[in-house]
């Protein structure tokens, strides 16, 4: 059997990291570590590349988009694929993500599935 493929979560609330990680890694395809802020978030990308981020906007201090722009915006990250899991269903934000460089988006609350299919659709997606 493959490893499973490393996914970087930037989540601060307990409750919905607990959920991210139960749906994906209970299909035994993915193993997704934890990040709580943007400081943690780049702590956690050296010392593992994901295949995907999964980001919170609405993060402690600096925003989610502003980690973003700052991935997108390096030679090194910029080819990992950002999925936005959000709890706002505002076109605004929605632009705002896709003009920071993150290509997918899904809302709070997700569909289990959706989320899986995201996920194995942001990894293969060309980039």
């Amino acid at each position: 059997m493959d490893e499973p493929r490393p996914v970087l979560c930037v989540e601060d609330n307990d409750a919905n990291f607990a959920l991210i990680q139960l749906v994906l890694e209970s299909t035994s395809l993915w193993k997704v570590a934890r990040a709580i802020d943007v400081d943690d978030a780049r702590l956690a990308l050296e010392e593992r590349r994901p295949d995907v981020i999964l980001l919170d906007l609405d993060l402690p201090g600096i925003s989610g988009l502003e980690l973003a722009r700052e991935l997108k915006s390096s030679q090194r990250w910029r080819e990992i694929p950002i999925v936005v899991v959000s709890a706002s269903v505002m076109q605004q934000e929605h632009a705002q993500a896709r003009e920071a460089g993150c290509e997918f988006f899904i809302e709070k609350p997700f569909d289990i599935e959706a989320l899986r299919a995201l996920v194995a659709r942001a990894v293969e997606a060309p980039r």
